[in-house]
């Protein structure tokens, strides 16, 4: 068994080295590619549930952004020679789940029910940011510009989506 060591380097810097560098954002790649696949199944059938037509535009708009985005990530796995693997999407699973249960609790109160759609699309939507950020961190020690690019892309998509939905809650939050 490898022992652990507490010690830091003299310096400070930490040095993941190129392989696990690589591994450690194909890693996190799967997770997210997980997750946004799990979003393109159930957004349909959120946006179905939608009552005010804006809510139900942005979260279409977003369902687009994610399948670019997984096309994007698909160029990715290929510029880098390596297999999309499972990901583990438990905790963006487990918010999509909470939705549900929330667009099922209000299902006679179509703006509460709305308000709960959009508190859920923006939480998810700034893990996803957060995500997109780490990665293209990591992007920069890959010395590859197409892949910086690309999860740039990712994110830059991610916060329109986040920002649209704060306009939409913003709007209905201050209508009289």
């Amino acid at each position: 068994m490898e022992k652990r060591s507490n010690q830091q380097k003299p310096n400070g810097k930490i040095a993941l080295g190129p392989q696990k560098l690589r591994t450690y954002f194909i890693n996190n790649l799967d997770k997210i590619y997980a997750a946004k696949s799990h979003l393109v199944k159930h957004l349909p059938e959120i946006a179905d549930e939608v009552h005010f037509a804006d809510l139900r535009m942005a979260i279409l708009e977003t369902l687009e952004d994610v399948e670019k985005q997984l096309a994007r990530m698909d160029i990715i796995y290929a510029i880098m020679d390596a297999d999309r693997g499972k990901g583990n999407y438990s905790g963006l699973a487990g918010l999509v789940d909470d939705a549900f249960e929330d667009i099922k609790l209000h299902s006679n109160d179509p703006e509460l029910r709305d308000m709960s759609i959009a508190f859920y699309m923006q939480t998810i939507e700034s893990v996803e940011m957060a995500s997109f950020q780490v990665l293209e961190m990591a992007a920069v020690k890959l010395k590859n510009k197409q892949i910086k690019q690309l999860i740039k892309e990712n994110y830059d998509e991610a916060k329109a989506d986040r920002t649209l939905l704060l306009l939409i809650t913003a709007k209905y939050v201050t209508a009289k």
